[in-house]
């Protein structure tokens, strides 16, 4: 059985705090949602309930971070990246300060919860911060090395977390190096770049084209900042065509992020699968990521559309 990459960011986090006692951890009244109650359970004199006050607790974390403690802030993705993002920006990047944010419940996979709790512009967000870094794992083992990685870099770091349960895709060997993305699979005539819970629906999307003779690379950009310039640029040489797929909206994230990288170079055939400038909705994940699109077929339908 899989487990729920908010499960897996909370364990990573007692990981972590049983290594270095300079970990502490926030939270925003959501600890048993977000998972960082089990940071809380085995760290209780490290934990910090903020209340519902997301400003608040971002500028706790500052404080935190200017006494010489790694602090790792968490709430709904929502509401830390939108409610305290003038906090994020003000007192934390712009003034390049240690804090680490594990934001759950991001993207249209929250469900039920509906439109006004899905965060779909979390990671333009994010990363249109100077200073920050930007994490989005795709699994369980991708979470736990991603919270690792966070702790040792000097500055801000955002780590999308996810609620599904989901299976691992790699395993303990697999690479995790900041800015470097890694192929999952290889191939020549079409790309798909993705991240987070689309790296399964896009390798299942390269599996069909295969089966069609059309042979599909997959690349997990699990950092979408600093992005992986050279490994985009080496697949636009390579391939007819590149596809991103990510469930977040078109503008700003993955796509907008990868569309940077090729701009200015001939000859670059593109296409993005992502939430079209649209809120989210009401409804089970799996409903959902069909309704909007995030799904292998559609996938395959953008690469063979490059490929035309």
């Amino acid at each position: 059985m899989g487990k729920s990459l908010r499960v897996a960011y909370g364990e990573a986090l007692v990981k972590l705090g049983q290594k270095n006692d300079k970990i502490v951890a926030l939270d925003a009244d959501l600890a048993h949602a977000t998972m960082s109650a089990t940071f809380a359970e085995a760290f209780p004199d490290r934990f910090f309930n903020a209340g519902i006050a997301e400003c608040n607790m971002m500028g706790m974390a500052a404080g935190f971070a200017h006494t010489g403690y790694i602090p790792f802030a968490s709430t709904f993705a929502l509401f830390g990246s939108g409610r305290a993002y003038e906090i994020i920006r003000n007192s934390i990047a712009y003034t390049n300060t240690n804090v680490k944010f594990g934001l759950s419940h991001s993207g249209l996979s929250v469900g039920e919860d509906g439109g006004s709790h899905q965060s779909i512009e979390d990671v333009a967000l994010m990363r249109e911060m100077p200073n920050m870094t930007v994490f989005v794992p795709c699994d369980p083992t991708e979470m736990e090395k991603a919270v690792f990685a966070a702790a040792e870099i000097d500055g801000p770091v955002y780590i999308r977390v996810a609620r599904p349960v989901c299976e691992d895709i790699t395993t303990e060997d697999t690479p995790f190096i900041p800015g470097k993305a890694n192929i999952l699979k290889d191939g020549n005539d079409v790309c798909i770049i993705t991240m987070g819970l689309m790296v399964p629906i896009a390798l299942k999307a390269a599996e069909m084209l295969e089966a069609e003779g059309i042979s599909a690379a997959v690349v997990n950009m699990h950092t979408v900042k600093p992005i992986d310039a050279e490994t985009i640029l080496a697949m636009n040489e390579k391939c007819k065509g590149i596809v991103t797929a990510e469930e977040h909206s078109v503008i700003g994230g993955l796509g907008s992020a990868v569309a940077e990288v090729l701009a200015g170079h001939a000859g670059a055939k593109f296409e993005r699968v992502g939430i079209q400038d649209k809120f989210g909705k009401s409804g089970k994940p799996a409903e959902l990521f069909a309704a909007y699109g995030l799904t292998a077929e559609n996938i395959v339908e953008k690469c063979k559309a490059t490929l035309a």
